[in-house]
């Protein structure tokens, strides 16, 4: 699933593309990515784009007259810009064509989970979509931070998992800034010191601005709107090497299940702290 920085690639790559543009018509080729009445994208002909941005693991395009166009891209979820009439693949489930440009966007998704909903709000944010989300991460204080973790329970892992508690962090984020901090994944919130609560508050700020940076990562078939890969997954250090040597220590990278997701760390940068309850799988 795009995370954090594949979400904030593609806005930027959008926002250059289609920001000032009037939408001239919006096909819709699979209904259900639709949350709502097909009628309500007939509300979108002759406006402007006025803006694309991005909030948790969601892209919202603004239009006049408050109108906005939410996308969850969800697995497998992608834009890609194309000239009009080019002939649609079968996973491309939405078109948009904009007036006097001979280009349009499309929306693809392979295993059809993303979804697509229509507001007309001055205040998109507080839809039921974004409400639940905390707060982003590369806009948290760090005077902040040890407030928001120290009110939470559970393992660091499932904690940074949880849009409720930061927006936009998935799997490969979670890994990569644990390894960073050098915080084992199985470590409950509650038992952090102070200077660990600043390792990780650091690690999150440099994991996830290095990944920005870098196109994010391009695990299985993400690419941005211009169609071009991330390049993080090539400095992923844990996640993905089960098996492979650590970069900072030699120790074989090991994998475990939490929560149902698969989680890499290094047995000797990330040490275990005491005795804590296993009840996750080793794989």
């Amino acid at each position: 699933m795009p995370e954090l920085p594949e979400v904030e690639t593609i806005a930027a790559s959008l926002r250059k593309k289609i920001v000032g543009l009037e939408i001239e018509e919006i096909e819709l080729f699979l209904p259900k990515l639709l949350r709502g009445d097909a009628a309500e994208l007939q509300r979108f002909k002759g406006q402007k784009i006025t803006g694309v941005r991005r909030r948790g693991k969601m892209l919202l395009l603004s239009c006049e007259d408050d109108l906005h166009l939410l996308f969850h891209l969800k697995m497998t979820g992608q834009f890609y810009w194309t000239k009009k009439g080019e002939p649609r693949d079968a996973p491309t489930h939405l078109g948009v064509s904009f007036k006097d440009i001979d280009r349009e966007l499309r929306f693809r998704d392979v295993r059809k989970f993303g979804f697509l909903r229509c507001l007309e709000t001055p205040s998109p944010f507080d839809c039921e979509e974004l409400r639940p989300l905390g707060p982003e991460p590369l806009e948290l204080d760090n005077r902040d931070f040890p407030g928001l973790i120290s009110r939470r329970k559970g393992r660091l892992k499932s904690l940074l998992l949880d849009q409720s508690f930061l927006a936009g962090i998935g799997n490969i984020y979670a890994d990569e800034i644990l390894f960073e901090a050098g915080l084992h994944p199985l470590t409950p919130a509650s038992r952090l010191s102070k200077k660990e609560n600043g390792r990780l508050w650091s690690a999150i700020r440099r994991i996830l601005k290095k990944a920005v940076a870098a196109g994010g990562s391009s695990i299985r078939d993400y690419k941005d709107a211009d169609g071009m890969d991330g390049l993080f997954q090539n400095d992923h250090r844990v996640y993905g090497r089960k098996g492979l040597p650590c970069p900072r220590c030699g120790a074989n990278v090991r994998r475990l299940v939490i929560g149902g997701r698969a989680s890499f760390f290094c047995p000797r940068c990330q040490r275990k702290r005491g005795r804590q309850k296993l009840t996750t799988r080793r794989v």
